[in-house]
């Protein structure tokens, strides 16, 4: 016998076998986690660029849950395949479906919009859901086959 209400719908988080990151951050954090995503993304096998890159896109979402989403937020990244994937969850008011459907460059004078654009431009795929209960980021990023290196005999 169970007390649980069959009415009540569950929410289930799928457990990744591969997770590397599971923060939550606040303005205090946002360079320590910066830098936790740098090592766990070069540890995945981003090199270079690719690694640069993801890590740059990665900020941006973090500091826009800073600024825009009640000042705090979640991160989640994991390695699927080959692929680095990483989550950004606030709780702010929400993306306006017309900021989300603008894809344009913001203007070079601009001093703000810029970090949905450039994580949308420095990684392989976003998807963006927002509500009134938030916003989750979703990017992800090709991770290259692992080729052993050759050494001399």
């Amino acid at each position: 016998m169970t007390n649980v209400d069959p009415r009540v719908p569950r929410t289930v988080a799928p457990i990744e076998p591969a997770l590397l990151i599971a923060e939550a951050f606040d303005r205090g954090r946002v360079t320590e986690l910066r830098h936790s995503v740098t090592s766990c993304a070069h540890e995945a096998g981003l090199r270079g660029q690719r690694l640069d890159d993801f890590t740059l896109a990665v900020n941006e979402l973090i500091t826009n849950a800073v600024r825009h989403g009640g000042g705090h937020g979640s991160l989640r990244m994991w390695r699927r395949d080959r692929r680095l994937i990483c989550e950004v969850a606030d709780q702010g008011l929400g993306i306006s479906t017309q900021r989300l459907d603008d894809r344009s460059r913001p203007a070079p004078d601009t001093a703000g919009g810029w970090g949905l654009w450039l994580a949308r431009k420095l990684s392989d795929s976003m998807e963006v859901v927002s509500g009134e209960t938030g916003t989750v980021v979703r990017i992800t990023t090709a991770v290259p086959a692992h080729t052993p290196t050759s050494r001399p005999d």
